[in-house]
């Protein structure tokens, strides 16, 4: 789980080539577009623009090179030509990327079009709560002090935190150890070390926690039909704290 400084300066170039992704996205005028429509742009950009690789195409079967999860779809949603992106919708897009051996894997929550307030809410809501997450990673701290803080944050805001999907350790895998949950308590879990990655990519459900899978295998969606928001980071545990590699331009580590 350690990586050593050539596999972390790695990670740092894969890190900013996926924000470059995001940074681009922001400025696309996604209402209007199918998801399927993003998706191709977003492989394009990847592999003409940055030369690198979309490192979820083909990774356990998937065909595509991010999930795009609108309204009430927690995660894994498939992107399609028949999924238009309307106003008053939010789409989390979730984007993989492999550069020089090693992957970084980031995700935000997008408002298309004007959103109501309970909408925006629960985006900021989430977004706040991965941060409270990656505030807390140092050395010293545990896995369960970033679960936590994700589920104090969420549940205080009258929200709750699905617990069959985490965050995960990631660098020449996608998925490595440890896995991050995104509840817990304090003390509890793995002890952090200087030299881990790993993603923190909490899932917060503006009802219930309780989930269901489509029959296409892939996408999960929240039971009662309640919207569902994600924000996610690759982090590194530093020295003396945490460094965010997947950290766009114009955004900052809360105080």
């Amino acid at each position: 789980m350690i990586k050593t400084a050539e596999e972390q300066a790695l990670m740092r170039t894969s890190g900013r080539l996926l924000a470059s992704v995001f940074e681009a996205l922001d400025t696309l005028p996604l209402e209007g577009m199918s998801t399927l429509q993003v998706n191709d742009w977003v492989e394009r950009f990847i592999v003409d623009e940055l030369q690198a690789r979309p490192a979820s195409k083909g990774q356990y079967g998937f065909g595509y090179v991010l999930n795009s999860s609108i309204d009430n779809v927690v995660c894994h949603g498939v992107p399609s030509a028949d999924d238009i992106l309307r106003s008053g919708s939010i789409v989390n897009l979730d984007i993989t990327l492999e550069k020089g051996g090693y992957i970084a894997d980031s995700s935000k929550t997008y408002l298309i079009g004007e959103v109501d307030y309970a909408a925006k809410r629960l985006v900021r809501v989430t977004r706040e709560a991965m941060w409270k997450g990656i505030g807390v990673v140092r050395p010293g701290a545990t896995l369960g002090d970033i679960g936590f803080a994700i589920q104090q944050h969420a549940k205080a805001h009258g929200y709750s935190v699905v617990r069959e999907f985490c965050g995960h350790g990631i660098g020449q895998q996608m998925h490595e150890e440890p896995q991050v949950l995104h509840y817990g308590r304090r003390g509890d879990g793995l002890e952090l070390e200087q030299g881990m990655t790993f993603t923190i990519e909490p899932m917060i459900n503006q009802g219930r926690a309780a989930i269901d899978m489509s029959d296409d295998g892939w996408t999960v969606t929240t039971h009662d039909g309640k919207l569902s928001a994600q924000a996610e980071h690759t982090v590194l545990v530093t020295a003396d704290g945490v460094e965010v590699l997947t950290l766009r331009t114009g955004e900052r580590m809360p105080d």
